[in-house]
């Protein structure tokens, strides 16, 4: 009967199963992935949703109106002579609808694997839990799903709006107080670090801890695989928020 009973528990979820579960049953689907560490299917599904979003600005809103509030908004690209910005603009007009899409694309993975091995070292160097790469890859792949749920929205957001003209495409579900901030009058290092402050990216920020304390079993605490996500994150945050401020970004 013991046998038995471990052997059903031992039966591996399906990658249907896992997709539900990593939304609803977090530490089931997590437990699944680290025993059995596949990435293909969650990073297709975030290329896809997240080159989706950009396909549909690009056809409903275009980068035209986008890209001026942009300028608009960076003292970098203000203190430029006028036939400089001009030339500058309509270089970004041609470059920005390929480079974006090209992003859609590269960005997930460089992003898995960055965060994969910087969590990686934290965990398995500092704490000493005994994680793999492929596993680490895994988790990210999988915690990283909530956004694809934010890129529908967002594309929701795009189409019923009543003024398109305006919808920011880095916040365009308004899950976070720098969606509310606005980018003209407000503090530039404030409004990025709001900006980060998402009720998506906290979301994935949790399941990453919640995989990797899976994957590391009871040689790490679920304090310590959040510490690993945190620390990185943070100086992510402070670094981006500062290139805000200097004009460099948002």
């Amino acid at each position: 009967m013991a046998g038995n009973t471990a052997q059903t528990e031992a039966v591996p979820m399906s990658e249907v199963s896992r997709l539900i579960n990593v939304f609803f049953e977090p530490k089931k689907a997590f437990a699944d992935i680290a025993q059995r560490p596949r990435w293909v299917v969650p990073l297709l599904i975030t290329i896809v949703f997240g080159a989706g979003y950009i396909y549909l600005f690009n056809k409903h809103i275009g980068w035209e109106t986008y890209l001026h509030r942009l300028f608009d908004t960076n003292r970098q690209v203000q203190r430029l002579p006028a036939e400089q910005r001009e030339r500058v603009f309509a270089m970004q007009l041609r470059v920005v609808p390929i480079t974006s899409m090209a992003a859609a694309v590269v960005f997930p993975p460089v992003v898995f694997l960055l965060g994969a091995a910087i969590t990686l070292g934290i965990v398995k160097g500092l704490m000493g839990a005994p994680i793999r790469f492929k596993q680490a890859f895994a988790v990210f792949a999988y915690a990283w799903l909530p956004r694809s749920i934010y890129s529908l929205l967002s594309a929701v957001v795009m189409y019923v709006t009543p003024h398109p003209e305006d919808f920011d495409l880095q916040n365009g579900f308004f899950s976070n107080p720098g969606a509310f901030m606005d980018p003209m009058t407000a503090n530039k290092f404030l409004r990025s670090v709001a900006s980060n402050l998402d009720v998506f990216v906290i979301w994935i920020l949790l399941l990453i801890a919640t995989g990797l304390k899976a994957a590391g079993g009871k040689k790490l605490s679920f304090g310590g695989a959040l510490f690993a996500v945190l620390l990185p994150f943070t100086v992510y945050v402070l670094l981006r928020a500062a290139a805000a401020a200097a004009g460099f970004g948002g």
